[in-house]
């Protein structure tokens, strides 16, 4: 097709996870039809946007641009059909631009500067050397208190490989990350640019269904590295594993195990209502089935679920213990 590439700004204002899956659906509009668009992005997570050569600066007014204020319905159709998140944006740019773009990579795309490739990170600031790190978040928003598991579960994982695993503590302040011990301990101390780098430089990630799911698949490793970065999911039975896990990851989830998730996903919200007047404090957005302040369906996980998901990596040659580890579990303090 001949003529000028048509100019696009995409928008969309939700959390930084759906703007990891935007970038995903940029990167294969461009692979799908080179030369055809110029694309320009309105989020809240410009962060994620940076170094990105996908990108041309597109003024608001420019008469020739189309501005698309980007869905992703298609996560109405995630319990009964085999579609991933990186779909959504897809099949919704499809509808609108009348295209046939389909999924090039399983993960979104971020890119990371080789300035960025030699920071300095805070963990050998505080080290003093060179360790290889896992990071991990505590709790989450409070918006989605379903996804939370539970910190001393957490602390029991970390205890179970001190002396093996470094492991970094991330989390807003403003949302619910409790602190735990033996950690380097980053809460608050990350920007969004910030948590990037970190992730970038991580042997491995431990999380939820979350942000830093989708960065431990979206950031390329280090050279020298295996190509995709370690990663354990807790996911429970909020959402079906075919709408968010990743090839690569360790997933450990709980649909069909339960009534309440055994079509799918419950897609709930929290656990116990809050009571700061939100909606998703509604009955119908409540988990039904707690136990002891957990959904069922994240109680059913264990420490040792997710200790023997970490092991599986290192058994297999993807990880390496920190340089003279103990053999076996090193005694608390």
């Amino acid at each position: 097709m001949s003529g000028a590439p048509q100019k696009l700004i995409l928008r969309n204002f939700q959390s930084p996870g759906d703007i990891v899956m935007l970038t995903a659906a940029v990167r294969d509009l461009h692979r799908c039809y080179p030369g055809r668009f110029l694309t320009d992005v309105r989020t809240p997570s410009p962060a994620l946007w940076e170094h990105n050569p996908l990108l041309t600066p597109i003024a608001d007014d420019d008469p020739d641009a189309r501005t698309i204020d980007c869905q992703y319905p298609l996560i109405h159709q995630s319990n009964t059909t085999p579609y991933h998140f990186l779909h959504g944006f897809v099949e919704f740019l499809n509808d609108q631009l009348n295209l046939r773009i389909t999924v090039t990579a399983a993960k979104g795309d971020i890119y990371v500067s080789d300035q960025e490739k030699q920071w300095f990170s805070r963990v050998e600031e505080l080290k003093g050397r060179n360790t290889p790190f896992w990071v991990f978040a505590s709790g989450g928003k409070y918006d989605f208190t379903i996804k939370w598991w539970e910190a001393a579960r957490y602390q029991q994982v970390i205890d179970h490989f001190r002396g093996r695993i470094e492991f970094v503590q991330v989390g807003e302040l403003h949302h619910h990350h409790p602190a735990l011990q033996h950690v380097v301990d980053l809460r608050g101390e990350t920007n969004l640019r910030q948590l990037v780098r970190l992730v970038y430089h991580s042997q491995g990630v431990i999380s939820a269904v979350s942000l830093l799911m989708h960065l431990a698949a979206a950031v390329e490793c280090p050279p020298g590295r295996t190509q995709h970065r370690p990663c354990v999911v807790i996911a429970g039975g909020r959402e079906p594993p075919q709408w968010t896990s990743y090839p690569h990851h360790q997933f450990l989830h709980t649909v069909g195990a339960l009534r309440c998730c055994d079509n799918g996903g419950c897609w709930k919200s929290r656990t116990l209502p809050l009571g700061d007047g939100d909606e998703k404090d509604n009955p119908d957005q409540l988990c039904v089935d707690v136990v002891g302040g957990l959904p069922r369906c994240m109680d059913m996980i264990t420490a040792d679920d997710v200790i023997r998901r970490i092991e599986l990596y290192f058994a297999g040659g993807a990880a390496t213990y920190l340089p003279g580890h103990l053999p076996q579990r090193a005694d608390a303090e």
